[in-house]
């Protein structure tokens, strides 16, 4: 796993980030329901799964529902809880045999309790599986996880189970939710906006980010392909002095 810049001979698989944005907008757009613009993005989920293994990306995270999105009406925050359901229970099997591994990140405890069993089944299922490492963000915020990784630390100095001097990056990088998994290397949105609304701030320090006005119900293939394109474009200096 890579917390700081990779050596070029020791390269870890590719982890791209999508902040999937726009269902509502693309059914509002189209006079539907808005329940319906989330079930065309299970759609996108599907084709970015088959489109990540195709084109080799090592490492997907999508951001499936975020601690903001509680906030939203009851009935929708239902709409989605369903969808998440069928998902799990429509496609195990299918995911487990493409040799997808499924992990999910966030807070379980606000998910009702099948949820949480499907998830955990969904995890033991695939936790062989080495084609795509899947990581859903679920409940999930990302300056959350930094406090809860940060109350970490703190009860293991009171306890004496570890020293302050021993707290650096990398270790603190380890209590998070993401503890097992390299950092993104690209982290796209979809729908136009320009912000990572609080989804992997520690991890993103040396992402590249890339903004598309593609509505997520409409992602596919060919803009995962062309967001990789850019990506490799880029120069990724980690701080460091460009070549000349």
């Amino acid at each position: 796993m890579h917390r700081f810049a990779p050596k070029a001979e020791d390269q870890p698989a590719l982890h791209v980030a999508i902040i999937m944005d726009g269902n509502g907008r693309w059914a509002t757009g189209r006079g539907l329901p808005r329940t319906l613009g989330h079930r065309k993005g299970i759609d996108a989920v599907q084709r970015t799964i088959d489109a990540s293994i195709e084109l080799g990306v090592g490492y997907l995270t999508l951001f499936g529902f975020s601690t903001e999105n509680w906030r939203r009406p009851i009935l929708e925050v239902g709409e989605l809880m369903k969808l998440l359901r069928f998902f799990l229970r429509g496609e195990l099997k299918t995911l487990h045999k493409k040799g997808v591994r499924l992990r999910f990140i966030g807070d379980r405890e606000r998910l009702a309790p099948d949820i949480v069993d499907l998830l955990a089944e969904s995890e033991a299922l695939t936790q062989g599986n080495t084609r795509l490492n899947l990581t859903v963000a679920l409940s999930y915020g990302a300056r959350q996880e930094i406090t809860e990784a940060a109350r970490r630390v703190a009860r293991e100095v009171a306890s004496g189970a570890l020293l302050p001097e021993a707290v650096d990056e990398r270790l603190f990088a380890d209590r998070l939710f993401t503890a097992d998994l390299p950092d993104p290397d690209l982290i796209i949105r979809t729908s136009g906006e320009q912000r990572i609304s609080n989804f992997l701030l520690w991890q993103a320090a040396y992402a590249e980010l890339i903004f598309i006005d593609t509505l997520w119900p409409d992602f596919g293939h060919a803009d995962l392909e062309a967001a990789l394109a850019e990506f490799r474009r880029r120069e990724r200096r980690y701080g460091a002095v460009g070549g000349q």
